[in-house]
């Protein structure tokens, strides 16, 4: 690998004997759980028929060596209809609550609440943890007290039965993974992750159709950009969300992205280390920028690229690894090094550059592939997604081959 301005990196290597998805784990779920990190992507893909889940392991019928879990689920749902009722009172963490981000510990809690309501306390400082103000990605600790002032129930229609087989159908059909803890899909471009002004249709509401009968739904444990299609990984317990939480926060999941971008990098792999803040644009949009060191808000930002193929000079193929998960990191960093991804209307940054006749005017980012210690087994779950059809359709016209070897694979970790 070379740095961000260093010589040439390594050049092309040889491609693999054999296929590059995941090994079918021996309970025949759908994705290939049990490859190590070093497995090679690329290689067709299979088709996504829909997966059995695990069958959970005999439990005990004794009622004596019954679990407490329902009672104290009734107790936190019990909870928080008095906090409705009656305003403002004070939670307690419980210990399978600790390092939960504080806007799932709410989510959690209170389901029938609307999100953006949630976030609203938050943000003014009505909502205190210790009595201190905290941030919606701040992680909880067991033991502490939150203070949930009067909370607005949002009157919603009871969803239908048809409603829920409608959606339950659709994100079987994009389902890539699953079993009693996991859930990966396919994300479709252009559907979002969770809801916000103006957004009706996203992945977290169409998650209220597996609420188990606790009330308790599948929980997002990362995030997409809506235009960015590919994998995303759900948990669908308590228990696998505060594991695969860890795992991403201490960098130990792979991932995997796949770009279309303007030009050809003169460097064909390299390493981009730069500081990313949150800035608003002339037009009061919120957008991410390149910062220094020390800047207000700026954090680091660490991506490793390569390039797979190009189509002359005008456009190359790019497989990207981010290190970090910043805010649009890597639609910031292919522009910072003069290659912005193609169809990007907030960061691509070349004047007088016409898009090739035939490739629609959509964000060519697609999150390709994503490695994951199970959270039940600990074993590596490998999970890749096709392209989405935009891409698909760009990949023909210009001759590329998705079975070509990727060198990102050789890129480090960290």
């Amino acid at each position: 690998m070379s740095g961000r301005n260093g010589g040439a990196g390594a050049g092309r290597g040889k491609r693999p004997t054999g296929r590059g998805t995941a090994k079918q784990p021996q309970d025949k779920t759908r994705a290939r759980q049990g490859a190590g990190p070093d497995t090679k992507p690329g290689g067709k893909q299979a088709r996504n028929p829909v997966a059995k889940a695990e069958q959970p392991a005999a439990r005990p019928a004794s009622p004596k060596t019954a679990s407490p879990r329902p009672g104290a689920r009734k107790a936190e749902k019990a909870a928080a209809q008095t906090v409705l009722q009656t305003g403002i009172q004070m939670l307690h963490v419980t210990g399978d609550e600790a390092d939960m981000r504080l806007d799932r510990f709410l989510t959690a809690r209170f389901p029938q609440v609307a999100f953006t309501h949630l976030q609203r306390i938050v943000r003014t400082g009505q909502l205190r943890v210790d009595g201190k103000r905290m941030k919606p990605n701040d992680r909880l600790q067991a033991g502490q007290n939150v203070r949930i002032p009067p909370l607005k129930q949002q009157e919603t229609v009871p969803r239908s039965a048809a409603r829920n087989t409608d959606d339950r159908a659709f994100l079987e059909s994009i389902t890539l993974y699953e079993d009693k803890d996991v859930l990966v899909i396919n994300k479709p471009a252009g559907l979002a992750v969770q809801g916000g002004s103006g957004t009706t249709r996203h992945v977290d509401g169409l998650l209220d159709c597996m609420r188990d009968k606790a009330g308790q739904k599948p929980r997002l444990v990362h995030r997409l950009d809506k235009e960015t299609a590919g994998c995303l990984v759900i948990a669908k317990t308590r228990f696998a969300a505060s594991v695969m939480a860890k795992s991403f926060r201490s960098r130990t999941t792979r991932k995997v992205y796949w770009a279309i971008c303007a030009g050809v990098p003169r460097v064909r792999q390299g390493r981009i280390s730069t500081y990313l803040a949150r800035m608003a644009d002339a037009d009061g949009e919120s957008r991410m920028v390149v910062a220094e060191h020390g800047d207000k808000g700026a954090d680091h930002a660490l991506t490793y690229y390569a390039v797979v193929d190009q189509s002359a000079q005008k456009l190359s193929w790019l497989s990207l690894k981010p290190v970090t998960g910043r805010t649009h990191q890597l639609r910031v960093h292919t522009a910072d090094i003069g290659h912005p991804i193609i169809g990007d209307d907030k960061y691509f940054n070349i004047e007088n550059w016409d898009l090739p006749g035939g490739i629609q005017n959509r964000l060519h980012l697609l999150a390709r592939r994503i490695v994951i210690a199970h959270p039940r087994t600990g074993r590596p779950l490998d999970v890749s997604a096709p392209l989405p059809p935009h891409m698909q359709q760009t990949f023909n016209l210009l001759g590329l081959d998705t079975e070509r070897y990727d060198p990102i694979i050789e890129a480090p970790e960290e």
